[in-house]
């Protein structure tokens, strides 16, 4: 069960979830694919044969650098890969809520009647590619920024629909109120 499904009041659904895209992860990648390929180089100069060379370094020496490589790429990999996976972000009947972090939780809600504007910042290629930037300011706060989150203009309609239903239904129980009070 998930942060946000764990923490709903009672009478709320969640309406739409999404995640960070997958770019956030493009720096890990490629840093732990350098790593990887260093690991290679190392077990490549380990088979093969070197006839001429004369300071040749001890094969437990190569055997520990390539796996120091591979694990540190392999770490690598799996940090960007955690980030991805813990934020969770979602727009609820009621509420947007967006939680990041393991070890160091930062949980973000903000109630939909709370809410001035949603901005959405998208690069050229997060257009192409389908991510970008959520700027959600509440009344009297400050911007909540909600970077390279997956569909940002889908986000934003999502809280849009569930702000103008609210204020209809909320519209809709006054004129109930009025009418049942005359």
């Amino acid at each position: 069960m998930s942060y946000v499904e764990k923490h709903l009041i009672p009478g709320e659904t969640v309406e739409y979830q999404t995640k960070l895209h997958w770019i956030v992860m493009l720096g890990h990648v490629a840093i732990a694919a350098v790593f990887e390929l260093l690991a290679i180089t190392f077990l490549v100069a380990l088979f093969s044969t070197q006839g001429g060379a004369k300071a040749v370094p001890p094969r437990s020496a190569i055997y520990l650098g390539a796996i120091t490589c591979f694990l540190v790429g392999a770490t690598l990999f799996f940090i960007g890969l955690l980030k991805r996976n813990v934020t969770e972000m979602a727009v609820t009947n009621k509420r947007v809520i967006v939680k990041t972090g393991l070890a160091d939780r930062r949980t973000t809600e903000i109630l939909l009647s709370r809410i001035e504007s949603v901005v959405v910042d998208e690069p050229a290629m997060g257009r192409i590619l389908g991510y970008g930037t959520v700027i959600v300011r509440g009344t009297g706060g400050t911007p909540e920024v909600f970077e390279k989150i997956y569909h940002p203009l889908k986000f934003r309609e999502q809280v849009q629909s569930q702000i103008a239903w609210e204020s209809t239904s909320v519209a809709t129980e006054r004129s109930r109120s009025e009418g049942a009070a005359s």
